[in-house]
């Protein structure tokens, strides 16, 4: 639930309030800026919004519960907000952005819509379109390795082994059966061939040989 300031509410009421959009980003360096939809520049705890960027709200995907939801923004690419160099270098990734609607006649008076992460720029002619996550997005992030049948080292690195002069021009399908037969690498083997599947409920003894709770492999 917003929490819109009552003067503003009423503002609104009467039809007075003169509404805008603004978005203030802060970066992971501590670098601060903002835009604005408005045709002039506002003010918002000390960073400066700017009307020339010609940011303007894109899409919104809403959810309920822990859904992340998201939101879009597009704009203009110039040498005083957001540049190639900065974006190429990492500069704005993971950089928390809030939109506002913002009563341009009193700046003071404003109410946050949103809140989340810059997630990536996806460049176009001459201007950028920005994708946010919203604050549930954190949730969905794996941390740490995930168990799994299928090997999760790149071919070639560290994990795997394999220099990479052994496996110029080759490809790997991240099999056990392939990391054993065509490369000899078991014993660096990174996934967990034997846990059970969604195919195990249906598995049933093997005929004959050893039963000692072994690999069925």
């Amino acid at each position: 639930m917003r929490d819109i300031p009552i003067e503003l509410a009423a503002r609104i009421e009467s039809g007075a309030a003169m509404l805008c959009h603004a978005w203030v980003l802060r970066r992971g360096d501590g670098a601060a800026m903002g835009f604005t939809d408005h045709d002039r520049d506002l003010t918002l705890d000390g960073v400066v919004c700017r009307a020339g960027s010609g940011w303007t709200a894109g899409t919104g995907e809403g959810a309920l519960g822990l859904a992340a939801g998201g939101l879009s923004a597009s704009g203009g690419l110039d040498d005083d907000a957001i540049t190639e160099k900065h974006i190429g270098a990492g500069l704005y990734d993971g950089a928390r952005v809030e939109l506002w609607r913002v009563d341009w006649a009193r700046p003071d008076l404003r109410v946050r819509l949103w809140a989340g992460t810059l997630a990536r720029f996806r460049r176009e002619t001459g201007a950028f379109v920005a994708d946010l996550d919203g604050p549930m997005a954190a949730l969905e992030r794996v941390v740490g390795r995930t168990y799994g049948r299928t090997c999760d080292a790149v071919l070639g690195d560290a994990r795997c082994g394999l220099s990479a002069e052994a496996v110029a021009g080759r490809r790997c399908d991240k099999r056990w059966t392939t990391c054993v037969a065509t490369f000899g690498n078991g014993v660096n083997f990174q996934g967990f061939p034997d846990i059970p599947g969604d195919d195990f409920i249906a598995a049933r003894p093997a005929d004959g040989g050893r039963h000692d709770g072994g690999s069925r492999r």
